[in-house]
């Protein structure tokens, strides 16, 4: 297991919520990849797609929830 996947699974571990890129979009398709070998995410998207998760998540709405 890579050094980012073993963080995700830590991640994972106490609660938090795990995100990959879509590894067939990714500069370094192994690097995701890896990951989604050890770990189910919660979400694997496109890059274009994690900011704007990453802004509800922080502010404290799951996805799909009215902000």
């Amino acid at each position: 297991m890579q050094d980012g996947t073993t963080g995700l699974w830590w991640i994972r571990r106490y609660g938090g919520i795990v995100v990959v890129q879509d590894p067939s979009e990714a500069e370094f398709s192994e690097m995701p990849a890896t990951a989604l070998m050890y770990l189910t995410p919660d979400y694997v998207l496109r890059l274009n797609q994690m900011a704007p998760l990453l802004v509800q998540l922080a502010n404290g709405y799951p996805p799909g929830q009215a902000q």
